[in-house]
């Protein structure tokens, strides 16, 4: 690869991606941070400027070691490494153009010569001949398009889609097999054993983990060329993940809904100390007007010191409907486990699901299972004689047979699109539940703009309930600690 300092000078390739860079460091530094903000890494003036100084203390020569000393400048807690090092290898790329190892490979070096490649890195555990071979590939199995147009690109999933590194394993496996077989002597056989099985076991795991390895190194290789031809904000935009917290819960894969529930526990620590920050603050009460002027009489009138009345703590009560349905069963777990966790700050917590029947989960809940929506779907009656969502009809169902669980003190929160399958809403059932509680809300994890489109009936039920956009973590968050009542 042809390696220079990425200041943002022209390497004489891409004329497009180049009339982009004339604004040399500093603006590279500064679209880099807007790259970041982007993506939902809180990236201010105060973090820019212990870049700048980070950037001329150890130069644009040590990659790595730049690397780690901006993340120090950016990352501020976990799900945020993962976005800053894709933006910055877009940003601060170790070089331009093809890779020297892509050109100065065979023009004719076919499928099979890459995966011997390929075998041959991963027998090796060689983190260098793996990058070699993601170059290679990428350049040589990725390219989408006319790579002079703005267009084209590269992909890293057509190239491992064609490389099928997943393939080249049990190959991989025979060579390193193999090589460890030729240094050995007679009579190993007899101490096999489980010793061997468990040997066996770990180079395979350790074969897979290069596999992984190889598979974000083409990632790496084909952001960066594709930024060279289509600009880098481009690229930024539609090709890096957001952090963790900013990844909508109805687009979210099944890999994704895993992490967010390992941040479950975590979050949940960080949210019940704001709310004890909150409580603590209104335990003080509400000022005693008539005692305060009573004191102020010895200062002249002037209310110097006031009196606050008694206060009456008590932690308020929560009751959960969460629709369980389809894409929205991810988000309605997610926000059950962390309101979960967070059961010491209210004095009761009852938890029922719904899809067109309610039922009441307190207790599956409770447990804390990964695979809540499964266990759900399972062993609560939550649908009646069809599978469809029909709010409507579990509201009617909770006003029929739970609405005493609902108090003076209760807050109710519901969960779900309200997307009816253009059944009757029931308006009637969803006032009289809003009546009867202290406070209700409502988080939709659509966005706001898909409201009332189709089948939704969010507006309809926005008239009798507060609904509040919630189509991710930091969204969730937002609303735990500003307005679920402590």
């Amino acid at each position: 690869m042809t390696h220079r300092p990425p200041d943002g000078s022209t390497s004489g390739q891409n004329p497009r991606a180049q009339g982009v860079e004339t604004s040399g460091l500093p603006g590279r530094l500064v679209e880099f941070v807007g790259a970041l903000r982007s993506k939902g890494i809180p990236a201010g003036t105060s973090e820019t400027v212990d870049a700048a100084a980070i950037i001329e203390v150890l130069g644009m020569t040590r990659r790595a070691q730049l690397r780690e000393g901006l993340a120090s400048a950016f990352v501020r807690r976990g799900g945020q490494r993962d976005v800053f090092d894709q933006a910055f290898d877009i940003y601060f790329p170790a070089g331009t153009g093809a890779p020297q190892t892509a050109r100065d490979a065979d023009e004719d070096i076919d499928l099979e010569d890459l995966r011997d490649l390929l075998a041959n890195a991963l027998a090796d555990d060689d983190s260098r001949a793996l990058e070699q071979v993601a170059e290679i590939a990428v350049d040589a199995l990725g390219q989408v398009g006319d790579g002079g147009s703005t267009t084209g690109g590269w992909s890293a999933y057509q190239t491992l889609e064609r490389l099928q590194p997943q393939t080249v394993l049990v190959r991989a496996l025979a060579i390193r097999q193999g090589a460890a077989g030729g240094g050995q002597g007679q009579g190993q056989g007899q101490g096999q054993g489980q010793g061997g099985e468990f040997a066996d076991r770990l180079e395979r795991d350790e074969v897979r983990q290069n596999v992984e390895r190889l598979r974000a190194m083409v990632g790496t290789e084909a952001r960066r060329r594709t930024a060279e031809l289509r600009g880098r904000e481009k690229v930024t935009r539609h090709a890096v993940r957001p952090s963790g917290d900013r990844i909508d819960f109805l687009s979210a894969n099944q890999q994704q809904l895993q992490q967010l529930r390992l941040t479950v526990r975590p979050l949940s620590r960080k949210l019940a100390t704001r709310l004890a920050a909150k409580r603590k603050r209104k335990s003080r009460g509400r000022i005693d007007i008539r005692r305060t002027l009573r004191r102020s009489m010895s200062t002249g009138g002037v209310p110097m010191r006031p009196v606050y009345a008694n206060p009456h703590p008590s932690r308020p009560e929560l009751v959960l409907l969460c629709d369980v349905s389809g894409s929205v069963s991810g988000f309605s777990s997610f926000t059950m486990l962390l309101v979960q966790a967070l059961s010491d700050q209210f004095s009761r917590i009852r938890v029922f699901a719904f899809i067109n029947a309610m039922a009441e989960v307190t207790d599956l809940v409770k447990d804390g299972d990964d695979d809540l929506s499964g266990r759900i779907s399972r062993e609560a009656r939550i649908t009646k004689w069809h599978t469809s969502s029909d709010y409507g009809e579990a509201f009617g169902d909770f006003a029929a047979d739970h609405l005493q669980s609902i108090g003076p003190r209760t807050a109710v929160l519901i969960l779900g699109d309200a997307r009816n399958n253009n059944q009757d809403p029931n308006i009637g059932a969803l006032h009289e539940i809003s009546q009867r509680a202290k406070r209700t809300f409502w988080l939709n994890p659509e966005n706001e703009m898909r409201w009332g489109l189709g089948d939704s009936i969010a507006t309809e039920y926005a008239e009798i309930v507060p609904m509040y956009e919630c189509c991710n973590v930091d969204q969730l968050t937002r609303f735990i600690t500003r307005l679920l009542p402590a």
